[in-house]
Parts: C-alpha cells; sequence; structure tokens
C-alpha cells in the first residue's frame, strides 16, 4: 500500500537550529557572546529536561484517504511510534497531528471495562497486521465495540446493520474488498462482545480459613475477578506442599493447603499474605490523544494486579494448664490446712501477655474432712464434709516457674482426714486465658490423692490403773504366840493343845480359801456377792 510522501509534512526547525544560528554572529561583543552562550544554554537545557511527546499519527495499514477529512475516510490502523492503533471515537478526523501516548489505562474514553477488554482483545489479537483487510475488519469492530451507533451512520447509512454500513461505504471505495471486511468485522464484532462480558478491570483478594480442630492447619483461597495467575507469599504460615512461603504458579479460583508457623509460643497470631497475579485480558488499552483528532487504542499487554487478605480473626493456640500439689507434712497439729501448688502446661504453651509476661492462671480447691483414710478416687464420698475452700493465682512474672504455698484462713479443728480437691476452670480465668482454653474448660483432681491428705491424730485416752491385790497375813509360828487364856485353860484341864491346834489351823485355811475364791468370782459393774 502506498505510505505518506515525506513532502507532505511541514518540518517545524527545533531549538538546536536557532542555537547555531546565534553562534555565527562573528560581530558580536565577547561580553555580549559570552551572555547569549549562557541563555542559550539555559534554554537547551530546558528543552531537554521538558515533557517528550508521541510523534504523529502515520497512516498504517486499511483502506481511504489518509487525510483529516475526506469523502471516505480512513479505514485501518494509524500507526504511533510503530504501533498499530485504531480509532475508539467515532466521527472524529483522522489523527494527523501530533499525538500524546498516555500509557495503560483502564478508563479511555469514557468507556466501560467489558469495552475496553472487547477493543484490547481484537487490537491486541488481530490488530498488528499489514494485511489491510483485517486492519479494516478491525477498525470497524473496534469502533462499533466503542460507539455502535456513530459508527454505522458515520457516512450516511441510515440502517442498523454492521455489515450494511460496511457495504455502504466499500462498494464505493475498495467494492473488491466489500464482503471480505464485512465478514471478518461481524466476527470481529461478535467474539469480541462475547469475550468481554464478564471482563472487569481485574481485582482479586487472599481468602483464609482456619481448620476448627488444629489451629495450625487450613487453607487460602485465591479470588480474583478474571483468569489470573501469579506469585502469592505467606506471612506466619507455609504451603502444605512445598514447606515453602511463597508459591509461584498460584491460581485465580483455586484452593491450597497451609501449615502454620506461630511467632511466639503461647500468643495468639494471625496468618496473612500478598500476591501479585496478572490477568490474561485486561479491562484496559494503551490510550493515544491527538488534538483536533481522533483518540485511538493501542494494544494493552496484561496487567499485573496486587491481592491481599488476612485472617479474619487470630488464631489461639490452644492451653491446657494442670496442677501438683502436696501438703508439707500428712501428721499436723489443730490449725490452718497448707498445701504446696505447682502449676503446668498440659497442653500447649503457656499464654503471655504482648509484653511477654505470663498471663494469670487461677486455680480453686475444696477441702473435705472423713473419719477414714480416703481411697483415692474420682467421686467424692457422700460422708466427707466440706470443711472450706482454697485459692491460688499464678504471678504473671513466675507464671510455672514456680511452687505456690497456699494457706486457708480457717483452720482444722476436728481429728480426722482432710484432703484437698483442685479444679482449674476456664471460666475462672481472665478472658485472654479463656480464649485458649475456651470458656468449657474444666481440669479437677481426683479425691484422695495421698499427697493431699493431711491428718489430726484424736487425743491419747488415760489408762486404766490395775486393781491392788489384797494381802493375806501369814499366821505366827506356835513358839511365837503366847497362850491365849482358853489355850491355858485346855492346858490346865489336861487337853493336849498341840492335838488341837492343827485341826483348826487347817480348817481356818480352808474357809480362807474360799473366800477368795468366791471374791474372784464376784460380777462386774457393782454386782453383790451374797455368802449363804
Amino acid at each position: 500500500m502506498p505510505r505518506t510522501d515525506p513532502s507532505s509534512f511541514t518540518l517545524t526547525p527545533r531549538r538546536p537550529s536557532f542555537i547555531v544560528r546565534f553562534l555565527r554572529w562573528r560581530t558580536l561583543p565577547l561580553p555580549a557572546y559570552v551572555l547569549v552562550v549562557v541563555v542559550l544554554a539555559v534554554l537547551l537545557v530546558m528543552d531537554i529536561a521538558a515533557p517528550s511527546h508521541a510523534d504523529a499519527a502515520e497512516r498504517g495499514t486499511g483502506f481511504g484517504t489518509w487525510a483529516p477529512i475526506s469523502a471516505y475516510g480512513w479505514h485501518g490502523s494509524m500507526l504511533v511510534d510503530g504501533v498499530h492503533t485504531y480509532c475508539i471515537t467515532p466521527g472524529a478526523p483522522a489523527p494527523t497531528g501530533p499525538s500524546t501516548d498516555h500509557g495503560i489505562s483502564g478508563s479511555a474514553a469514557g468507556l466501560s471495562p467489558q469495552q475496553l477488554a472487547g477493543i484490547n482483545l481484537l487490537v491486541s489479537t488481530y490488530g498488528q497486521t499489514d494485511d489491510p483487510v483485517q486492519a479494516a475488519a478491525v477498525a470497524w469492530a473496534v469502533k462499533a465495540i466503542a460507539n455502535r451507533e456513530e459508527t454505522l451512520h458515520a457516512f450516511g447509512y441510515r440502517g442498523d446493520s454492521l455489515a450494511g454500513a460496511i457495504h455502504w461505504t466499500f462498494s464505493a471505495l475498495a467494492p473488491q474488498h466489500d464482503r471480505a471486511v464485512q465478514e471478518r468485522a461481524v466476527a470481529y464484532y461478535d467474539e469480541a462482545v462475547r469475550a468481554a462480558q464478564n471482563a472487569v478491570n481485574a481485582s482479586g483478594s487472599l481468602v483464609f480459613s482456619a481448620d476448627p480442630a488444629d489451629h495450625r492447619a487450613g487453607t487460602v483461597r485465591v479470588e480474583a475477578t478474571a483468569a489470573a495467575t501469579g506469585t502469592v507469599t505467606l506471612a506466619n504460615a507455609v504451603f502444605a506442599t512445598t514447606g515453602s512461603p511463597t508459591l509461584d504458579g498460584a491460581a485465580a479460583g483455586s484452593t491450597y493447603a497451609i501449615r502454620t508457623v506461630q511467632p511466639q509460643p503461647g500468643r495468639a497470631y494471625t496468618v496473612s499474605g500478598t500476591g501479585r497475579l496478572t490477568a490474561g485480558l485486561p479491562a484496559a488499552v494503551r490510550h493515544y490523544t491527538t488534538p483536533g483528532g481522533q483518540q485511538t487504542a493501542g494494544p494493552a499487554p496484561a496487567v499485573p494486579f496486587d491481592i491481599a487478605g488476612a485472617d479474619a480473626a487470630p488464631r489461639v493456640p490452644p492451653f491446657s494448664p494442670s496442677i501438683s500439689t502436696e501438703v508439707p507434712a500428712r501428721e499436723t497439729a489443730a490449725g490452718p490446712y497448707i498445701d504446696e501448688v505447682t502449676f503446668a502446661a498440659e497442653d500447649g504453651s503457656w499464654p503471655r501477655a504482648e509484653n511477654g509476661s505470663y498471663l494469670p492462671v487461677t486455680a480453686r480447691a475444696v477441702v473435705y474432712r472423713t473419719d477414714a483414710e480416703p481411697v483415692p478416687a474420682s467421686e467424692v464420698p457422700d460422708d466427707a464434709t466440706v470443711v472450706g475452700t482454697l485459692q491460688v493465682t499464678t504471678d504473671p512474672a513466675l507464671g510455672p516457674t514456680a511452687a505456690y504455698t497456699v494457706t486457708s484462713p480457717w483452720a482444722m479443728t476436728t481429728p480426722g482426714f482432710y484432703t484437698a480437691v483442685w479444679s482449674v476452670s476456664g471460666a475462672d480465668q481472665v478472658a485472654a486465658v479463656a480464649a485458649h482454653t475456651g470458656p468449657g474448660f474444666v481440669w479437677t483432681e481426683r479425691f484422695g490423692e495421698p499427697s493431699q491428705i493431711a491428718v489430726i491424730a484424736p487425743p491419747v485416752a488415760e489408762p486404766t490403773p490395775a486393781p491392788t491385790p489384797a494381802v493375806t497375813t501369814p499366821a505366827p509360828a506356835a513358839a511365837d504366840v503366847a497362850p491365849t487364856p482358853r489355850a491355858a485353860a485346855l492346858a490346865a484341864t489336861g487337853i493336849d493343845v498341840a492335838a488341837v491346834r492343827t485341826p483348826l489351823a487347817v480348817a481356818i485355811g480352808l474357809v480362807s480359801s474360799g473366800v477368795a475364791i468366791l471374791a474372784s468370782r464376784r460380777p462386774r459393774f457393782g454386782a453383790r456377792l451374797t455368802i449363804r
């Protein structure tokens, strides 16, 4: 196809020619010459720093007359900086003057995202061509997408058919290519309209979800308003399949398993991520304007866009506290109940405050008394009597690293076995701790732990004195006993006293033995013994 005749352009001399002309003034005085050189140098610097504009649009590929206004117009592409661009303001003069490049735009000429997406599809896919039929078909389809009514009637056609409008003009301009331009233009228009129906300026986000059973597991979903792929990077988590926080080739609409990495044990944390995706069909064009002429659209490459997201709520690591206890001495006297309590994290890590201190945990105990030594069991026996309660809260500076001595404000007074049963309940904790334990958490010590038993022994009973045995006085020997008057009388009457003494002593001894035997068989508790 013929190109533009270079002689038709008017070249405007640039400032360097002006500088050269001044430098030829040999007749100036030296000071004036120096001043002129300085001024011209300043003007040259300002010229270099001035914003540059695109060169004037040139006739590209197509049919018609390359002029602002002509009988049949120009139907094809306009070359701007070597790029084929196409008119998006039907009815305006051809852009034969200097054009300005506005870069990639998602709002060129006030067109909708759908219009820009369709135009970009045609300009990028079919418009960069040296085939005049293809370029003319693209030009008609692009203008029809931008403003169908103006495109159909710009050259006097009164109908409502894109093919009819093309025939109205091309039957006179290029009749041998009339039908081919019609067919391609209609096909291009239909394709662009279908492809752009769901096209919008691409945007998206990352949506995180946590596994209800395990805060360390979950997923991230890549969401976008257009088909796109790119790179996603996680914070406080890694992708489960690779173990890396970064994933290349992440696709819009896909969900990926993740595994979290706690930044600080015992503290709630949030998983977040950022990404940069590239959409396949951006709703944008390369936008050029020409004063008093057409606005034109060039191809816009796939435009990257940023996405981001985070957990809807912080992930709270679970925490299950427990305690171990021991009384200082099993045998004790009446007085306060004393217990040594040691805390531990049975599951998870001890929760921490923002300043790094341990969050306080509160434990409570009920002390029972029984008459018999308790047998370890999960249930408190019915005969156990509640004596009092105990309570202890950990020190934020020490947490579970120290043992706590708990002394009851009440006293043990009655002999028996005293046993404390400790418990830790989520309902008793401050909100920051309850978030880790859950309000329904309860840990309870079993009843009758041997280390928890304090014993007050009953008082020692006084022993009952033994009965004093009866003392029997032996009878004096015969030689030592003075004769009684009766004995003297017997002696006087001629009775043998020695013969009488022996049977009498025997009789008296027998009577005494019988009395002693009866006395030993006397009934207890004051029963009366009668001898007949």
